[in-house]
């Protein structure tokens, strides 16, 4: 059959949908970039926060269309939402003939080609999810960089978060089985590997063996020297010293960490359930800074959580002016009725959660551009991705992730998509680089 996948949400989404594209593939299907034209369109959905939900709704009832105007006869829903919201979202979605839920996303070649199921709507316990090994096929759809699950499922209990729910308890993979699949990617061609997880610094607390992410880092580190390495999804409470030094002492590790903190202010952090303050912070990241100095820093934020004081976003805003992060998002708090800060006191309004937001982003907008100015005559490695029009080259360094972050584009006519090759930066702008070979 004529298969088109629509995947939605994070890195760790994505991950599944490969792993289900991969396996619709090693069936025979074929899969297409055509809604039109496709027998049975697939959409992974989130629904992490309220505007996710829309947006796979919004998609969903899109590509339904195609089951009246085109070829479709099954629309499969997958992942977040019916695992979030279950019976409510299949009776809202009367177009889809299956929802599976993150438990049950293996099930894909089951629902596609209408083998016997317990139910039009599948949601085991996320608990119970087993975490793909190496061997599972898997159509990788980010070029020469891949996204390498760690774990599954996150163990804290955040208060404005609904993935353990969603994802169940973590569930780390073996080292060796890690590996295993990082040298297929290797082998495949894939130049940069991007560990991640819910909660990627936690890596290895639930194993029986004691391991953990920088034993992890030094395995993979070994398979080669031509291959870079990043992880991200790091958690303050769990990141250690030994992981920023084994990032500091291997060449293709890139410098980089992506600390999620949500906030700065210690009132805010303890309504959150995140159990560290500001100088814990202020503390990490001088650390970082001092044992790799040309870290880059990441971070993501979170305004007008339930009870932030004018007094908790100036803290804010005083942390972020301070630490000045390489690169930084900000989230407008999201509430909804199943998740535990749905009850606590004192909302703030939507209009002054965005506000804030903006006021953060301006501020962050300036400090970005002052990093990239930074850049200019310098030289660095960059690793090639794609090419929108002869000539111009789009790639990353190895302080810019894929997708979060800004691009580095390169005036050249040589190089080949996968290819690390060193360039010279030429201009700056607020998020992007300029550069020539």
């Amino acid at each position: 059959m004529n298969i088109y996948l629509v995947s939605l949400g994070c890195a760790r989404n994505l991950v599944d949908s490969e792993v289900m594209s991969g396996k619709l593939k090693s069936a025979g299907h074929c899969l297409i970039q055509t809604p039109e034209d496709a027998d049975v369109i697939v959409v992974n959905t989130c629904s992490f926060i309220e505007a996710a939900a829309n947006e796979s709704i919004d998609t969903v009832l899109e590509l339904a269309a195609c089951k009246k105007e085109g070829e479709c006869r099954q629309l499969v829903v997958t992942g977040c939402l019916p695992q979030r919201y279950g019976d409510e979202i299949v009776s809202a979605l009367p177009e889809v003939d299956i929802f599976l839920g993150t438990g049950a996303y293996d099930r894909i070649l089951d629902a596609i080609e209408k083998k016997p199921m317990m139910s039009a709507c599948m949601l085991p316990d996320p608990d119970m999810i087993v975490v793909d090994s190496a061997d599972v096929p898997r159509e990788i759809t980010t070029g020469p960089a891949a996204y390498l699950k760690i774990a599954e499922g996150c163990s804290r209990h955040c208060t404005y978060c609904i993935i353990p729910r969603l994802r169940g308890r973590q569930k780390s993979r073996s080292i060796g089985d890690i590996v295993a699949e990082a040298e297929k990617l290797a082998a495949s061609g894939v130049r940069e590997l991007t560990l991640v997880a819910q909660d990627t610094t936690a890596y290895g607390q639930d194993l029986p063996e004691a391991v953990d992410l920088s034993m992890l880092l030094e395995r993979l580190s070994r398979i080669s020297d031509d291959i870079w390495i990043r992880y991200l999804y790091g958690h303050p409470e769990s990141i250690t010293d030994v992981m920023i030094e084994t990032t500091a002492a291997h060449q293709n590790i890139c410098p980089y960490f992506d600390i999620p903190v949500q906030h700065a202010s210690d009132a805010v952090l303890k309504r959150m359930g995140r159990h560290y303050g500001a100088d814990m912070l202020f503390k990490l990241f001088e650390k970082i800074r001092r044992i790799l100095p040309e870290a880059a820093l990441r971070t993501t934020l979170i305004t007008g959580f339930p009870g932030e004081t004018d007094a908790d976003f100036r803290q804010l805003l005083s942390f972020v002016s301070e630490v000045r992060f390489d690169h930084l998002g900000v989230f407008v708090y999201s509430d909804a009725d199943d998740l535990p800060s749905h009850h606590l006191s004192n909302p703030v309004s939507a209009a002054i959660a965005r506000r804030r937001r903006d006021r953060l982003m301006k501020m962050q907008k300036k400090i970005s551009a002052q990093k990239n100015q930074a850049h200019l005559g310098k030289i660095y490695p960059v690793l090639v991705e794609s090419s929108p029009e002869t000539g111009v080259y789009l790639g990353r360094t190895r302080f810019q992730a894929p997708e979060v972050d800004g691009l580095t584009i390169l005036h050249t006519e040589h190089p080949s998509i996968g290819d690390i090759v060193s360039v010279q930066i030429t201009d700056a702008l607020e998020y992007d680089l300029v550069a020539e070979p």
